[in-house]
Order: C-alpha cells, then sequence, then structure tokens
C-alpha cells in the first residue's frame, strides 16, 4: 500500500461506531435549533443551501464524470492529465473543486481518499461530505488500516490488490474513478451514471452492476 501524506501531522485513533455519528447528527440539530432561535440563520435558506448541496451540487455530478470517463477514452486521458478542465468542461466548478485529481482504479490497484486533517472534500462533484468521512475514526484508521476500512463497508479485494491512500488538502482534493462493472457494456452515460456511488468515488466502495441498479 502506498500513502500520500500532505505533512499532517497530528493523533490518530479509530472506533468506526455508528452511536459516535449518531450523537454527532443530534449535537448538529441541537446547534441550529440554538443558532435558529438567536437570529443567526435563517432555517428556511439553510434548508435551501443544503437542497442545493444534496441534489444540484451532489454525488450526480460526480457520477457524470465518471461515466463519462467510462464511456470516452479521450476524456479519461484528459481527466489525467487536468481534472479540473475535464470536470470544468461539463458545468461542475466551484469552492472546494479547486486542485482536483483523479485517481483511477484498476485490477491491481484501489484507491480510497481521506483527510487526516480535517474534512477537504470536492463539493462540486461529490456534495456534502457523509459524516463518517469528517469523524475522527475514519480519518485514523484509513491510513493506518485500509483494508479493515474498506471490509467495514463491506468491499473485500483481493490480497494482490494493494490500496493507496490519498490524504485531500486545501491544495488538492481528489476523485476516485471506480473500475466500470462488467456487464455495462452498451450502456448510454446516463445508464452508466446509476451504476456510480457516492463511495465508490471515495473509494470506500465499488460501483453497482447493472443488475444491482436494476
Amino acid at each position: 500500500m502506498a500513502h500520500e501524506h500532505h505533512d499532517h501531522d497530528h493523533q490518530h485513533g479509530h472506533d468506526h461506531e455508528h452511536s459516535e455519528l449518531g450523537e454527532m447528527d443530534l449535537r448538529v440539530r441541537a446547534l441550529e435549533t440554538v443558532l435558529a432561535a438567536k437570529g443567526y440563520i435563517d432555517p428556511a435558506a439553510l434548508d435551501v443551501l443544503i437542497d442545493t448541496y444534496q441534489t444540484k451540487i451532489g454525488p450526480r455530478n460526480g457520477a457524470r464524470v465518471v461515466a463519462r470517463a467510462w464511456a470516452d477514452p479521450a476524456f479519461r486521458d484528459w481527466l489525467q492529465r487536468d481534472a479540473n478542465a475535464a470536470i470544468a468542461s461539463l458545468g461542475y466548478t466551484g469552492r472546494q473543486g479547486e486542485h482536483m485529481v483523479a485517481v483511477m482504479n484498476t485490477p491491481e490497484e484501489h484507491h480510497m481518499v481521506v483527510c487526516t486533517l480535517c474534512s477537504c472534500y470536492p463539493w462540486p462533484v461529490l456534495g456534502l461530505p457523509p459524516t463518517w468521512y469528517k469523524s475522527a475514526p475514519y480519518r485514523s484508521r484509513a491510513v493506518k488500516d485500509p483494508r479493515g476500512v474498506l471490509a467495514d463497508f463491506g468491499v473485500t479485494l483481493p490480497e494482490a490488490t494493494g490500496i493507496r491512500v490519498w490524504d485531500s488538502t486545501a491544495e488538492v482534493r481528489y476523485l476516485v474513478i471506480p473500475m466500470r462493472p462488467p456487464g455495462s457494456d452498451g450502456l448510454t452515460e446516463e445508464q452508466l451514471a446509476a451504476l456510480v456511488t457516492r463511495d465508490s468515488m471515495i473509494g470506500t466502495g465499488l460501483a453497482r452492476s447493472p443488475a444491482e441498479a436494476a
């Protein structure tokens, strides 16, 4: 396994516990209630912002990037050379979408993304980061035991497949291009995009088969 680590110097500890994530959600909701009651935030405006990132600037954008890369070898090559320009050509740009790098999964090498320092994440193509991505448990164990983390997500790779962990920062963010699933020949880009999951673009999941997406 190769690990790209951008000079982050901090302690790690990991227990992938869903109870902790549930408590975090409750804390966020409580904080939103207090801030709204004090007039610091407008709940309606907050709902619009969240909806924008979930339905308009969400994983579906990244899925379209992946589908184009699967269907168009020239676009795939462009994505590898200059991910910023290739992604922007599809209209996906914006804050936290700068300095993008696309990494391609192969039978020999599987890529996984983490931000050990905080939660740097490519919002324009993946939307809001999942709660587990921001948690200290994931951020530490992804570095120390990536194969174990993948197993937690239900992904078991062949022993011969290497795992490369990329550490996202404010200077560079990563988009994993999962392997195209067997049986997807002849599908349109729209149909291919339906096979792409958010987790597969982080590297903690795989693309769905056509049968699973049906």
